[in-house]
C-alpha cells in the first residue's frame, strides 16, 4: 500500500455510525443484474436526494428511475459502454432543472416565497435576480444536484445497497434516448444501483493532515 494514502478501515467512534456508512459506501464497477431493488428501498433513497440542502432553497434536481432493460442497455451504450450501467437493478438519472430557475419563472417565485416569505421575498428575489445574472445557471445547477447525488449514495450504503455515480458520458445521447428537452433540463449524473457482484475492496483515502489546514 502507498505510503501517502491512509486504511479507511479503522474503529470509528460508536457515537458517529454515520462514519461506518461512509466506510461501506464503495464505487461499484458490476452488480447482479437479477436482484432487483424493492420500490421501498429504491423510494428511501429518492427520498434522501429530496430532503437534500439546496441554494436558494430551489431543489434543482429531478430524479428520473430507469429499470427497463432496454433503457439500461442503451444507457450503457450512452456511457461509454461502463458495465455498471447495464447490469444495475436500477439507474436514476438526475436532470438539473435551467429553464424553472429563471427569477421570473413560477417555479422558482413558489419556492423562493417559501424560503422568503412575506416582506423577505422582494429582496430576496432582487438578491436571486442579480446572482442569476452573473453566474454560470447550468454549472451551478449540476453542482447542486451533486449534493443530492451524495446523499442518495450515503443512504443507499446506509440500507446495504451498492452504487457507483456515473459522469462519463455522452450528453447529446442521454437526451435523445430519454428524450429530454435540452433547454429545460441539463443530465447532472447517472446513479447506478444494486447489489455488488464482488465484495469491495480496501478502502484508501488520504489522512486528513494531507487535506486539511487549521488557521
Amino acid at each position: 500500500m502507498p505510503d501517502q494514502f491512509e486504511k479507511t478501515n479503522m474503529p470509528q467512534n460508536p457515537n458517529v455510525p454515520l462514519l461506518d456508512v461512509f466506510q461501506r459506501r464503495h464505487a461499484c464497477h458490476g452488480f447482479q443484474p437479477d436482484i432487483p431493488l424493492t420500490p421501498a428501498d429504491l423510494e428511501f433513497i429518492l427520498e434522501a436526494g429530496r430532503l437534500s440542502p439546496s441554494s436558494f432553497g430551489l431543489e434543482q434536481w429531478k430524479f428520473l428511475v430507469l429499470s427497463h432493460p432496454t433503457h439500461k442497455a442503451a444507457m450503457q451504450e450512452a456511457c461509454f459502454r461502463q458495465p455498471q450501467v447495464g447490469s444495475a437493478s436500477a439507474l436514476v438519472v438526475i436532470l438539473a432543472k435551467i429553464a424553472e430557475l429563471d427569477p421570473d419563472h413560477a417555479y422558482t417565485r413558489r419556492l423562493l416565497a417559501r424560503e422568503y416569505p412575506g416582506e423577505a421575498f422582494a429582496s430576496a428575489l432582487e438578491n436571486y435576480r442579480t446572482f442569476h445574472a452573473s453566474t454560470d445557471v447550468k454549472a451551478w445547477s449540476v453542482s447542486q444536484c451533486h449534493i443530492a447525488a451524495a446523499n442518495m449514495m450515503t443512504a443507499a450504503a446506509g440500507i446495504g445497497i451498492d452504487s457507483c455515480a456515473i459522469g462519463g458520458f455522452l450528453p447529446e445521447r442521454v437526451v435523445h434516448i430519454l428524450e429530454i428537452d435540452p433547454a429545460a433540463y441539463e443530465v447532472a449524473l447517472v446513479l447506478a444501483l444494486g447489489r455488488c457482484a464482488q465484495p469491495a475492496g480496501e478502502k484508501l483515502r488520504l489522512p486528513l493532515a494531507e487535506l486539511v489546514t487549521y488557521r
